[in-house]
């Protein structure tokens, strides 16, 4: 089923509704960083755990277009996940969404995968879609794809999106079991994610390293435990990159990074699509279906000295 898209004009008063929270929240911040620091980052870490009230919606109004649908237990989190075809009788892909987004956001690849003889397991996240929950970070992210995919068994591969990206590449890591992996606009470091946060919410540098550095402390994790570099080089399987060089909401960079120190990958640039669009271009799908038959797809990126991060 096609995507409807509106094409009318969000009115004034939708604009300023939309608006107006995201100020009262910056001025709190900058405000509250003066007279009330540690109040300031138990509300940013709050906030920053907490996907989107919109994606719950989103994924109640999205078509589940025929999915079987399951779900699981994990760790005491009811997560709500969607089958398209037979997995125990067909070559599988695991689709992980994004930052409130929501498994049905697969829509757009049904299709081309299932002609190619491929079911689709897609599910939503913690705290996303129909599954329970209210926060969620990386690792649990991370934890949730490894259940699912422990779930279904080995797949033939691995779609992830945005935050689904960075997980992907964690879980396999991790021994997470597909024979590809395609990520799409992958966040590629969770220190600069708390950096676009700070800066979109007026929150002081300071305060957001402080925020994180309460992440590493309660969940005994390091950030460099979650960096791309320091994690694609021990997967042993091909991938292909997908990023807009006009990635507004993560740099192209990033994908870059991966595409760098991810020994069997190429890395496809896109220009124009964004951060969003590109999950549901037909030009990318078409070009990940030849990547799934084995074909090169996208260009090596070779090292240098004079980026960030060193060889490769």
């Amino acid at each position: 089923m096609a995507a409807v898209i509106s094409n009318r004009t969000p009115s004034i008063s939708t604009i300023v509704r939309n608006v107006l929270p995201l100020y009262a929240t910056r001025l709190e911040f900058l405000l509250g960083a003066w007279l009330a620091p540690e109040a300031v980052v138990r509300k940013a870490a709050h906030l920053f755990t907490r996907p989107f009230a919109s994606s719950r919606s989103r994924a109640l109004a999205a078509p589940t277009l025929g999915a079987a649908e399951l779900e699981l237990d994990v760790d005491g989190t009811r997560i709500h996940a969607y089958v398209w075809g037979d997995p125990r009788q067909q070559p599988y892909v695991l689709f992980a969404h994004g930052w409130s987004s929501h498994g049905t956001r697969v829509a757009s690849w049904l299709q081309p995968l299932r002609a190619a003889g491929y079911a689709v397991v897609a599910f939503d996240q913690a705290g996303h879609g129909r599954s329970s929950g209210t926060h969620t970070t990386l690792p649990d992210f991370t934890c949730h794809l490894l259940a699912v995919a422990r779930h279904f068994g080995p797949a033939a591969a691995l779609i992830g999106h945005s935050f689904g990206g960075a997980a992907s590449a964690l879980a396999l890591a991790r021994g997470l079991e597909a024979q590809r992996a395609i990520l799409i606009a992958p966040a590629a470091d969770p220190l600069a994610a708390v950096e676009r946060f700070s800066s979109l919410v007026w929150l002081p540098a300071y305060l957001g390293r402080r925020m994180f550095a309460r992440f590493e402390q309660a969940m005994r994790f390091e950030a460099d435990e979650l960096q791309a570099h320091n994690n694609v080089q021990k997967i042993g399987r091909p991938a292909l990159i997908v990023h807009d060089v006009e990635d507004r909401e993560v740099p192209w960079s990033e994908g870059e990074r991966y595409a760098r120190f991810w020994r069997d990958s190429r890395l496809l640039s896109t220009r124009g699509l964004g951060h969003n669009r590109i999950a549901d271009d037909a030009g990318v799908i078409a070009a990940a279906l030849r990547f799934l038959r084995g074909e090169e797809v996208g260009e090596r990126v070779v090292s240098s000295p004079n980026l960030p991060y060193g060889f490769a």
